[in-house]
């Protein structure tokens, strides 16, 4: 009998000793003058930044707007990413889909058939008709909205029905639809109060983005993600793939540094 989504993000993550993920979130803007800019540069750039990480990390997550930018070059050279990979890490397709019905599941086959990604993030503002297409799957898994790292989401996340707030109902809808096992909540980092509170609704793995630049802290989000024998999936993307000027050895140590602290913050 085939693994869940989640039984295999537990396997992988201890044989990897990993709870990382590395966003492969390329920008041109941000790539030094003297590298080549151009779809296969960035491609071969790509490649090397995966060389360079694949044994520190748990999994790798393409931001789809990074990709989707250079039009179809974009979709061909995102599929072209995703086989590289290769099953030797986890896939996640950072595209924050939700819809309903029909049109959802034509993006769960574009995701996880046509492209081959293991797991996508979703939203949940359409409620769980904009979920369910993307679980039916067991080993495919799908990431809920839940807390994000921005500022603004106070606007939403934080309106309060029934005594409870916004961010609990979807912790505890994505609970009561986890029926296969492949469901997993998307935390911020830069709201540590309210994570405490997340982790005490279930146990789902989490997928933390705010780490760095946004100015999430490390220690807490790892502390608090992993209790209840949970596993807490933390993104850091710009400080390893343009980790100083870009050559193998840095990101290979970056990749290495933050695998490190993450495991000694476990």
């Amino acid at each position: 009998m085939s693994d869940t989504f989640n039984q295999r993000l537990q396997k992988i993550s201890l044989a990897k000793k990993s709870k990382l993920c590395v966003g492969l979130d390329i920008d041109p803007a941000k790539m030094p003058d003297h590298m080549d800019k151009s779809i296969s540069g960035i491609e071969s750039y790509l490649k090397k930044t995966i060389d360079s990480t694949s044994d520190f990390c748990l999994a790798y997550k393409l931001n789809m707007a990074f990709y989707e930018q250079f039009g179809f070059k974009g979709y061909e050279l995102m599929e072209k990413i995703v086989d590289y990979i290769n099953k030797r890490n986890i896939t996640i397709a950072d595209g924050k889909r939700g819809d309903i019905g029909n049109t959802t599941e034509k993006y769960a086959i574009s995701i996880f058939e046509a492209i081959g990604f293991d797991a996508i993030t979703v939203s949940p503002y359409m409620g769980s008709d904009s979920i369910l297409p993307f679980v039916q799957n067991k080993e495919k898994g799908a990431f809920v909205l839940c807390l994000t790292s921005n500022s603004s989401a106070k606007e939403i996340q934080l309106f309060q029905k029934d005594g409870k707030l916004l961010y609990e109902h979807i912790a505890i809808l994505a609970n009561d639809l986890n029926k296969n096992d492949n469901i997993g909540l998307v935390v911020g980092a830069t709201k540590p109060d309210f994570m405490s509170e997340i982790r005490g609704l279930n146990s789902l793995p989490w997928l933390i983005p705010g780490i760095g630049a946004q100015g999430g802290d490390l220690e807490q989000s790892v502390t608090i993600s992993n209790n209840n024998n949970s596993l807490g999936i933390i993104n850091v993307s710009r400080a390893i793939i343009f980790a100083g000027d870009c050559t193998v050895g840095e990101i290979n140590n970056a990749a290495k540094n933050y695998n490190n602290k993450i495991n000694e913050y476990s």
